[in-house]
């Protein structure tokens, strides 16, 4: 499907390039459109939110219907309190043709570049050179919203590559047929893994192990019929040790002491380790049900691999039929823009939303920092910044 483009002209000539089609492009280009400001979105999949198309089939979001949507369109209240993941890009098309955004889709990018002067034009005011599968474009502003979760991550376990037995990424996985009747472990205790372990208990897997190496912070999706996600709002505006402190005491009562399990009472508060570790809690959708009724089992962390076998913290071994390892995702900006010295250590962005690096004047990042409030409303919010600081007719606000 192809959105034809809106005709409205750039604003006083600047050309503006949003790479990524996903919640977060799609949110920034949304927003500048509400202000009458043209924009070309380049998506290197064939249709918006190429993400979330591969994940697995029961994903529902976490975060409630109302606190999800993108900027000036509502999610139909018909798609539930917890939105499934194929009405989530059913809502991502409707966005974009409702807003008759102007998307490029098949065009990868590959590199930014800052524009040399002296190449360009007389009157030409480009800033930036985006290096695509389809040639270079030139642009005065670029936001880069590539995605939170864009390349799978696998640890360095020694052995792995002369490991005999199956294994892929939890980004492959799709539904639990292929192991009905099977032994599995998933390694990782973040929402991806224990979402995966219920569908592969429901689903009729003979064995379930979930290997897990720090406790998580563990969360009802909501407690006293009101969302973890608005308490997650309340929590930023609180000190926080005092929101660290109200998560640990939450998970107590709502959650229990779940040692007899496996898993050890976390070390540090909810908070702290999403804004610390960028690691957000594990939301409960039925992961303590299937774990209280003995329907999978927690063992230690994996270490290696030895031929068929998988070696575990303190010298376990384990032979199963296949390993779903539920490790994680890096943003990948690195080979975008990480010559620009404009990313942490960790690979994140120095700044977010509205306010661009004194580094690189005319570029903006949006979904690249979760939130107790959530991804999805975080990027609403810094895209809505990032329109604000574009049009320039009062100082852009971020949080």
């Amino acid at each position: 499907m192809r959105w034809p483009s809106s005709g409205l002209p750039d604003r006083g000539g600047v050309k503006i390039l949003v790479i990524g089609g996903g919640p977060g492009g799609l949110a920034v280009a949304g927003a500048l459109k509400r202000k009458g400001i043209a924009s070309t979105v380049l998506e290197q999949g064939s249709g918006v939110g190429t993400s979330w198309r591969g994940h697995y089939e029961r994903l529902h979001l976490h975060t409630v219907r109302g606190l999800s949507a993108l900027p000036g369109r509502a999610i139909p209240a018909a798609m539930g309190r917890w939105v499934a993941r194929d009405d989530l890009v059913r809502y991502l098309e409707d966005y974009a043709g409702r807003f008759e955004l102007e998307i490029r889709f098949d065009t990868e990018v590959s590199r930014l570049d800052p524009a040399d002067p002296a190449q360009l034009p007389a009157g030409n005011d480009s800033r930036w050179i985006v290096r695509t599968s389809k040639g270079d474009r030139e642009a005065a502003t670029v936001v880069l919203a590539t995605g939170y979760n864009r390349v799978p991550l696998l640890p360095g376990w020694p052995g792995l590559k002369e490991y005999g037995g199956e294994l892929l990424h939890s980004a492959r996985y799709r539904n639990a047929e292929p192991y009905r009747g099977r032994s599995v472990l998933v390694v990782g205790s973040g929402n991806s893994g224990a979402e995966i372990a219920v569908d592969l208990v429901e689903g009729g897997a003979r064995e379930v192990l979930v290997s897990i190496r720090t406790p998580p912070n563990i969360q009802r999706r909501e407690f006293l019929g009101i969302p973890t996600q608005v308490i997650g709002i309340l929590g930023e505006k609180l000190p926080l040790a005092l929101a660290d402190g109200i998560s640990l005491a939450l998970q107590k009562v709502a959650v229990g002491n779940l040692s007899s399990y496996g898993i050890d009472p976390p070390r540090r508060g909810a908070l702290s380790r999403i804004y610390d570790d960028a690691r957000i809690p594990l939301i409960d959708a039925g992961f303590l049900k299937v774990l209280r009724a003995g329907q999978l089992a927690v063992v230690p962390a994996v270490e290696a691999f030895s031929g068929d076998e998988v070696i575990l913290a303190g010298g376990g071994r384990l032979r199963v039929d296949a390993v779903i390892a539920a490790t994680g995702y890096s943003r990948g900006l690195e080979p975008l823009v990480g010559h620009l010295g404009l990313l942490t250590a960790r690979g994140l962005p120095e700044v977010n939303g509205g306010r661009p690096s004194p580094k690189a004047p005319g570029l903006y990042f949006n979904g690249y920092r979760n939130s107790p409030g959530g991804l999805l409303r975080q990027l609403r919010r810094d895209a809505e910044a990032i329109a604000v600081a574009v049009e320039g007719h009062r100082p852009s606000r971020t949080r």
